[in-house]
């Protein structure tokens, strides 16, 4: 017997897709609005989903006394090796400080010294007891005028026509029920992708990694299916962790100023530098030559400080709290060791993501992009995602009060629904959603620069995966869903593999090493001053179309996107085509 999914359509005037860190605070926005209606779509439950679902401890983006936001714009342009959209950057750093109190007046904890001033971490960190950070974003979300939640919706397609976007489609991961809902504007903010890459566990364990397993890239996958176009997806981001916990280790960096060590005794920080992407590199090539394991050396610090570090992770990542405990030795007597992650694309801290204008504005009309699928600003952390859900909230109240609503959507839907439907009516197959997953991943970590390849790739490869990961689409069709869960991993996989070819191609399109190991191209080892631009991209009939832009530099605009009367898209301001 056929199963038909069943389906409901709701209309709302903005629809925003993922109850993230960006989501929630954009929702608060328009809510203290509240003119307009509002409806967020988690797959998750808002509560404690996303990033902050498990907390954190520190801001990490916050103008510290004798700072100022070009301060901020300059450290994220040197660790990016110049690859930045300063406007966005700009526009970003002016607003961190008010979400940062912001959040403070709706219950964060941010530790104070005996003066009343905010305790730092470093040049741009405050240190706070943040368990309960992503509770009270859900909450100044759902209070909100005019704001609804619905839970546990994965929405997986944008409805688009003639490039404006009419709404999105999904379906309820816990029965069968999808949801067409239509809306006069879309706020982008699910997350980054996780999973593309082989992990550094295996097996059972392999979803203990540092970005959440459930951030598949589904908004960089809806938006390159409609068009949209794409910015520098091969500026990768692999974290420095703490062997496998797969803890953070800037807490313990910046906490209490822990050295990289090598396995022989010597600091090696300071041979490779201390950009984001440097401190991964030097830790690899250590290793590679026989000089590892790596360690954060921490044999030195006090028991107070030792103290100290036990509660941070507490916020945040309890597990390497855990090993320290239950090991019997904490990092005051043993040195903390380290590895590099799989890579991810995680526009939060690179600037990967949606090619955007200063409204966070996507090449899409009507389609608005926050936090870590925003490309051109990397850095953002928390405080960075929560201004970049402000703006773009500000910006779709600009598009919905100059009168560009809608007419209703006369585009198909169903195409959409038939296969939700095909999925779970497709016959038994011999290959598992597991399986083509492991391949995926196989093929990235081999041939796309993986851990495996110490995170190095050359152009012969880079072509091997390509032609390897269009076969697994073929393979990905015939995949059958015996319930709305698996129907839940089959999209998530879709998703990622969508991502995985135009990652593919923009790792082809930078022909040099800008960035050690985030792109560690072996065909092009050297760094070359013809790509200081930016590699975009826009899916079309025929493939993945690469475009060069030039870089909005010091002197810049501010970028706005203006659309014709058929809804094409002009350049206007700092870029120019």
């Amino acid at each position: 017997m056929s199963k038909n999914i069943t389906v409901e359509e709701l209309n709302t005037d903005v629809l925003i897709i993922g109850g993230g860190t960006a989501g929630c605070y954009g929702a608060y926005i328009l809510g203290q609005d509240g003119r307009y209606k509002v409806l967020i779509a988690e797959k998750a439950n808002i509560k404690r989903s996303g990033c902050l679902a498990a907390g954190v401890n520190a801001i990490n983006a916050y103008i510290t006394k004798g700072r100022v936001p070009q301060d901020y714009v300059d450290y994220c342009k040197n660790d990016a090796k110049g690859i930045v959209r300063e406007d966005l950057l700009l526009s970003m750093s002016e607003g961190l400080n008010e979400a940062t109190k912001n959040l403070e007046d709706n219950g964060l904890v941010i530790l104070k010294d005996e003066n009343g001033e905010y305790v730092t971490r470093g040049n741009r960190n405050i240190k706070i007891n943040g368990e309960n950070i992503k509770p009270i974003l859900a909450k100044m979300a759902n209070d909100s005028k005019n704001v609804s939640v619905i839970n546990h919706v994965n929405i997986t397609d944008l409805l688009v026509k003639d490039n404006r976007v009419y709404g999105a489609v999904g379906f309820d991961v816990n029965e069968e029920k999808a949801y067409v809902i239509n809306a006069k504007s879309v706020l982008m903010a699910t997350g980054g992708a996780s999973g593309l890459y082989k992990p550094n566990n295996p097996g059972f364990s392999r979803h203990k990694m540092w970005y959440p397993p459930f951030n598949t890239g589904a908004g960089y996958a809806m938006g390159i299916n409609v068009g949209a176009e794409m910015t520098t997806l091969e500026m990768r981001f692999i974290a420095l962790r703490c062997k496998d916990t797969i803890a953070p280790t800037g807490t313990i960096a910046q906490g209490v100023k822990a050295k990289q060590m090598n396995g022989v005794g010597e600091i090696y920080e300071t041979k490779y530098g201390v950009a984001t992407c440097e401190r991964v590199y030097g830790t690899t090539v250590e290793n590679t030559q026989g000089r590892g394991p790596c360690y954060l050396k921490t044999d030195v610090i006090s028991k107070e400080q030792e103290e100290d570090l036990y509660k941070a992770y507490l916020n945040m990542a309890p597990s390497q709290t855990l090993k320290w405990i239950e090991g019997g030795q904490g990092p005051a007597e043993q040195n903390v060791e380290i590895e590099g992650t799989e890579p991810y694309i995680v526009g939060g801290h690179t600037a990967s993501g949606f090619w955007i204008d200063d409204d966070r504005a996507t090449t899409v009309k009507g389609l608005y992009a926050a936090g870590d699928v925003a490309g051109g600003a990397p850095q953002k952390y928390v405080t960075g995602a929560l201004v970049e859900g402000k703006i773009a909230a500000e910006g779709i109240l600009k598009l919905l009060d100059e009168g560009n609503s809608l007419s209703d959507f006369d585009g198909a839907f169903e195409p959409i629904i038939n296969n939700y439907n095909k999925h779970l009516n497709n016959s038994d197959s011999n290959i598992s959603i597991e399986q083509v997953e492991e391949a995926m991943q196989k093929i990235m970590d081999e041939y796309a620069g993986g851990i495996s390849k110490h995170y190095q790739f050359n152009d012969t490869g880079l072509v091997i995966a390509r032609k390897l990961i269009l076969g697994l689409f073929e393979v990905f069709e015939k995949l059958k869903a015996t319930d709305v869960d698996e129907l839940l991993q089959i999209y998530e996989l879709r998703d990622r593999l969508i991502v995985c070819l135009s990652l593919i191609e923009h790792l082809h399109a930078r022909k040099e090493t800008r960035w050690h190991s985030f792109a560690e191209n072996m065909t092009h080892q050297e760094e070359d001053d013809n790509y200081k631009l930016y590699i975009n991209s826009i899916k079309e009939a025929d493939g993945i179309k690469i475009i060069k832009r030039p870089l909005v530099v010091d002197d810049y605009k501010p970028l706005k996107f203006t659309f014709n009367e058929d809804n094409s898209i002009n350049y206007a301001g700092g870029v120019v085509l």
